[in-house]
């Protein structure tokens, strides 16, 4: 899996950095942010509903 930030999220999760592991929180259908030092990419997404 992988999400940049701008992206719409398709599934509500707390999204991964690909660079420096920070964590984003992002409901469905919400734009994904940058992660706190900046990255713009991420590689994971976990805390799914229903999958935490």
């Amino acid at each position: 899996m992988s999400a940049h930030a701008g992206d719409k999220a398709q599934k509500t999760g707390v999204f991964h950095c690909a660079k420096c592991d920070e964590k984003v929180s992002v409901q469905e259908g919400e734009k994904i942010p940058k992660c706190p030092n900046g990255h713009t990419e991420f590689n994971s997404r976990t805390q799914e509903p229903g999958n935490k």
